[in-house]
């Protein structure tokens, strides 16, 4: 599922759609769950898109190329106006309603159904074979929170042997919380040896019988979590799957600073160096970083980047990344560029800041998108700014300070 609008982690969507946003250096988010499936032997794969579609297509086009003979592909569907329906996804489920025109499926067949914006490592091939061992029409995937989020997530009830015998979308009353805190007999599977309640949180991820699925779409609700789930209950059989594993639903400013900046841990919940489970993407073939005099610490360098007398500190440097002479950044996610300027090209106006970040900058606890120029001696901190701050290409969300895609901040500024 890619069709979101993920108004959320604006400015980073005002120009691509959330599965597209680069993570961790030199991915995409949506290349966490393709990784996932191909890891489990399953690359039939079917993307739903709709809004700022163009550069994950692109990335998809480039990324996922199947030779004729394996089968596998990965196929993306984007909203389309038909003689039937003209109308954009309404939902999770109407987006599968819709493209299932363009899916053949057989009623035994099981389908996977995983979102495109989440942050995990799953073995998915466990998760199907828990799906078929019990015999259900219907699994849900589910992580167990602490019961104070519970107000965040989709809540199950379930019994002993993960029958779901109760779904409640983001139960807000505390009384109800209570009634869905994990027995101790489940509780037993968390990861966690304090006394502090759980809940049974759904991630959004489903296997169905496809003759199932067919016929909960037969109707006209919208969307999985909040319509679908519930209302199956009492026709079919669904089952929970315990996942203990780390999961980050990155649908947040603040969740998405933090999901990135954690994979310069010394041990980070999420490892890309798994060479057992690599997270595939794009081939870029970029040269080797170059560091001129730069003290670096707990800070992730991607490929193509140059830095010259850089001080950086819990960081990650994205890709053909340039940052100049005595410049520090702090807590600092920094996406990098899609291209290298050539030298020898004169500027524009907008490009007299070169591609980047100039000279003797402080930044600190920031997001800075693709291709944005920084002139010198600029000072950037989200610290005494309001939330919702706007000043150009600058924003202050949840006490995290981003610059939009292209943007430029001019020589001296001081934030």
């Amino acid at each position: 599922m890619g069709g979101g609008r993920g108004t959320r982690l604006e400015p980073l969507t005002k120009v691509r759609c959330k599965p597209a946003v680069p993570l961790g250096g030199k991915y995409r988010l949506v290349d966490i769950p393709i990784s996932n499936c191909l890891h489990a032997g399953y690359n039939q794969i079917y993307l739903l898109t709709q809004f700022n579609t163009e550069s994950l297509h692109r990335h998809i086009r480039q990324a996922y190329r199947f030779d004729h003979f394996s089968g596998g592909f990965v196929e993306v569907l984007s909203a389309e106006q038909t003689a039937l329906n003209d109308d954009w996804y309404r939902g999770t489920a109407d987006a599968v309603r819709q493209n299932l025109i363009h899916i053949p499926l057989e009623d035994e067949q099981t389908v996977l159904i995983l979102s495109g914006d989440q942050l995990y490592r799953m073995d998915l091939a466990a998760f199907v074979k828990h799906h078929l061992n019990t015999h259900a029409d219907i699994t849900v995937a589910a992580k167990a929170v602490p019961a104070s989020q519970a107000s965040a997530f989709g809540i199950m009830d379930v019994a002993d042997d993960w029958h779901i015998r109760r779904f409640v979308e983001k139960p807000q009353h505390e009384e109800l919380i209570r009634e869905l805190h994990l027995c101790d007999h489940l509780r037993a599977g968390v990861n966690d040896p304090s006394d502090q309640p759980y809940c049974l949180a759904s991630m959004g991820i489903y296997a169905f019988k496809a003759g199932v699925l067919k016929t909960c779409l037969a109707s006209n609700l919208h969307d999985f979590g909040k319509d679908i789930i519930p209302t199956a209950l009492n026709r079919f059989r669904l089952y929970g799957y315990l996942f203990n594993g780390y999961w980050a639903d990155i649908g947040t400013i603040p969740s998405f600073f933090e999901a990135n900046l954690m994979l310069t841990d010394p041990l980070p919940a999420f490892d890309f160096y798994n060479e057992l489970a690599p997270i595939f993407s794009k081939p870029r073939h970029l040269a080797a970083s170059k560091l001129n005099r730069c003290t670096v610490e707990h800070s992730i360098i991607a490929d193509g980047s140059i830095l010259t007398d850089v001080r950086l500190n819990r960081c990650v440097i994205g890709i053909r990344s340039i940052i100049r002479g005595g410049t520090q950044l702090e807590n600092v996610y920094l996406m990098g560029a899609d291209h290298y300027e050539h030298p020898a090209v004169n500027p524009t106006t907008s490009e007299k800041i070169g591609m980047g970040i100039g000279e003797n900058c402080y930044i600190r606890n920031a997001v800075i998108d693709r291709n944005v120029r920084i002139g010198n001696n600029v000072r950037l901190s989200p610290e005494g700014k309001p939330n919702g701050f706007h000043q150009g290409p600058i924003y202050v969300k949840d006490g995290i300070l981003v610059i939009e895609k292209g943007g430029v901040v001019e020589e001296g500024v001081v934030l």
